[in-house]
């Protein structure tokens, strides 16, 4: 691809500093994430580490206390002992793993966004795809797939990583963490991210929180 960005010139209406509305109607937009400046990624994980541990140590406490292992105050100080050396170490090793998986990312977590007015989506894209290569392709790619099939052929070969789409109308939670440019937009069982630059962030936290109708705002 070296070489090609000329040929990926955003087509559309730029609606914020990085937001670009295309002639089919999606916007599209790329956020890069410097992985130790914003932590966002690894609070989530913190966060469903948590989760997990606390549904362990409720299971173990229920099955200590029915098995009558859990007669007196020492023995509960004991099991919440364990949890706390076992929260401490998956502590210790999920804070290695995010120091080791981002300097496999160079330290940068570059994100690409669709969004219309019924859904949002996160695409995890290749460190190696450029941010500018990236938005043109993006921006380009719905109204090419007509009569140039040369950008048929780079959207087949830019292989995303990981893609998460988020329907608006099943959305029940939405936070918006502006110093971390993130806004959560959460139903059961199914958790998303969106981010955006700080020139963008008011344009996006209106157009969810706007379309999230059943949602609770926190």
């Amino acid at each position: 691809m070296n070489g090609t960005t000329e040929q990926f010139e955003p087509n559309g209406t730029k609606v914020s500093e990085n937001i670009w509305l295309g002639s089919d109607g999606v916007y599209r937009w790329t956020y890069e994430m410097h992985l130790l400046r914003n932590l966002t990624i690894m609070f989530s994980v913190w966060k469903v580490l948590g989760i997990s541990l606390g549904v362990v140590f409720l299971f173990d406490l229920i099955v200590s206390l029915f098995g009558g292992d859990l007669k007196t105050l020492d023995d509960l100080l004991g099991i919440g002992r364990i949890f706390l050396i076992l929260m401490g170490i998956f502590l210790v090793l999920s804070v290695i793993s995010y120091i080791i998986l981002a300097a496999l990312y160079g330290w940068k977590y570059q994100v690409l966004f669709e969004m219309t007015d019924d859904y949002v989506k996160h695409i995890q894209m290749p460190k190696q795809f450029k941010k500018a290569e990236a938005i043109g392709w993006l921006t380009s790619f719905a109204g090419a797939l007509t009569g140039k099939p040369y950008m048929f052929a780079l959207g087949n070969n830019v292989a995303v990583k990981n893609t998460k789409t988020s329907e608006f109308a099943r959305v029940e939670i939405v936070k918006v963490r502006r110093n971390r440019n993130t806004i959560h937009v959460d139903y059961l069982l199914d958790k998303n991210q969106v981010y955006a630059e700080d020139a963008d962030f008011d344009f996006l936290e209106k157009f969810i929180l706007d379309r999230c109708v059943k949602a609770k705002i926190k």
